[in-house]
């Protein structure tokens, strides 16, 4: 008999940026999140949106920015209100040659979200 494994929730990203409060703002405006607490010391803080929270991390300029594969089964739906939202799309909507109904945005601080259908 095989054991039955413990649930999981959806992870929490957390990404780095320069600027919690900014980055709040941004995602708020743009993307549509809520903007759920932020620590004394700004350092830390976080958005949220259906059941999507993402943390950020207050980071010294450079950092690496973090990339992100988000399905969404509206794809050309969700392509339309980021694009009427002013999202920076650094790549269009279209099928890639992996099958997949892709798009790319990338926020204030250069984090990627691939948003895919397929």
């Amino acid at each position: 008999m095989t054991a039955r494994l413990a649930s999981f929730n959806t992870p929490v990203p957390e990404l780095p940026v320069a600027d919690v409060e900014r980055a709040q703002a941004y995602y708020r405006d743009t993307f549509g999140f809520q903007i759920g607490w932020i620590q004394p010391d700004k350092q830390i803080g976080s958005v949220n949106r259906d059941r999507t929270s993402i943390f950020f991390r207050k980071r010294a300029v450079p950092f690496e920015p973090a990339v992100h594969w988000v399905h969404t089964p509206e794809i050309d739906r969700s392509y339309a209100e980021l694009q009427a939202a002013g999202a920076h799309i650094v790549e269009p909507l279209e099928t890639k040659p992996w099958g997949l109904r892709q798009f790319t945005v990338e926020d204030l601080d250069h984090n990627r979200f691939h948003f895919h259908a397929g």
